[in-house]
């Protein structure tokens, strides 16, 4: 399980999350639904271990963590799909270099990539462009590969369909579900769409409102 208990997170005096606590079963989808500056994706970044809370604790299957970012063993368990696929590249990569990264980090083998890649809809053909030369949709494709290399055990996926159209929408949603369902990952599915979190979550959705403390995440 990928649980947060009691997690805080301030930013000098502004408190974006107080006490906040959530978990995330293996093999189960939880919404997480609320408007923008409730905290939602300081969150996620918490729960990626890429963000220290000022206090509380994130545990993965039972045991607490102690270690952040890059030093954090227990990174590679979890996969973290933002909202800007744009900000969460690096613009000298290629495509198939966003989906490598993670496999040349852990030196884990590289023939992989090829296949997410083709399974997430992108063509040979896409591989050797950089994020300026494809559009949000193929980008966030890659992206989304990216995440599913390691094949982590808990997924977060944060506002991962914003400003996508309908049909890579769902085409996304899809390959998640695929990947959940011959995994038994966990995810926790980040959105301010409500209707679509409903349908992918099978109704189970946190709906979170802001609190005079928190500030945008």
């Amino acid at each position: 399980m990928l649980e947060a208990t009691g997690v805080t997170v301030a930013f000098g005096r502004h408190r974006v999350l107080d006490g906040v606590s959530l978990s995330v079963r293996p093999g189960e989808v939880v919404g997480l639904a609320g408007p923008s500056g409730c905290g939602k994706s300081t969150l996620a970044r918490v729960l990626a271990l890429l963000l220290r809370p000022s206090a509380g604790t994130v545990g993965i299957d039972g045991r607490a963590v102690t270690r952040w970012r890059h030093r954090a063993p227990q990174r590679t368990s979890i996969g973290l799909i933002f909202q800007q696929p744009r900000l969460a590249v690096d613009p000298r990569f290629t495509l198939l270099d966003v989906i490598t990264e993670p496999l040349r980090a852990a030196r884990r083998p590289l023939e992989r990539a090829t296949r997410l890649a083709e399974e997430l809809g992108l063509t040979p053909e896409l591989f050797v462009r950089r994020p300026h030369e494809v559009s949000d949709g193929q980008l966030q494709r890659a992206c989304v590969a990216r995440a599913l290399a390691l094949e982590p055990r808990y997924l977060i996926c944060d506002e991962m369909t914003t400003m996508l159209d309908a049909s890579t929408q769902a085409h996304l949603v899809a390959r998640i579900e695929a990947y959940r369902e011959r995994t038994g990952a966990g995810v926790l599915a980040i959105s301010h769409d409500a209707e679509l979190l409903d349908r992918w979550s099978g109704g189970n959705v946190q709906e979170w409102q802001p609190r005079p403390t928190e500030i945008a995440g």
